[in-house]
């Protein structure tokens, strides 16, 4: 059973630092990308950044960019995204997913995933 465990959510306040994990568990393709996403109460899913395992590309959402850095340990089957000059806005339940098979060049849509975690909520007060 494939599974993905996000952790690190958390309240804190504006200007200060989360870091995200994901863990995967019984995923063993070699040709995906892992996104991170994230939705706030009354607001469609959006995505946050994303990482491919084929070519390693990167890239994130404008809003995030500048403050936000995925990375991924393969040895820990663990994707990270670093959060720093988190802001009001950057509230929401943050979630990782999987696209599969991917082969990079681009992020994946909410919709192009298929395997999900169950979120971490991550709150940022003013």
């Amino acid at each position: 059973e494939v599974q993905f465990v996000e952790s690190g959510g958390g309240l804190v306040q504006a200007g200060g630092s989360l870091r995200l994990s994901c863990v995967a568990s019984g995923f063993t393709s070699d040709d995906y990308a892992i996104g991170w996403f994230r939705q706030a109460p009354g607001k469609v899913r959006e995505g946050v950044s994303c990482i491919a395992s084929t070519d390693g590309f990167i890239n994130y959402a404008d809003v995030v960019k500048g403050r936000f850095t995925i990375s991924s340990d393969k040895t820990k089957n663990t994707v990270y995204l670093q959060m720093n000059s988190l802001k009001p806005d950057d509230t929401g339940v943050y979630f990782c997913a999987a696209a599969v098979p991917w082969y990079g060049g681009s992020c994946p849509s909410p919709y192009e995933c298929k395997y999900w975690g169950q979120g971490t909520q991550v709150t940022v007060s003013s």
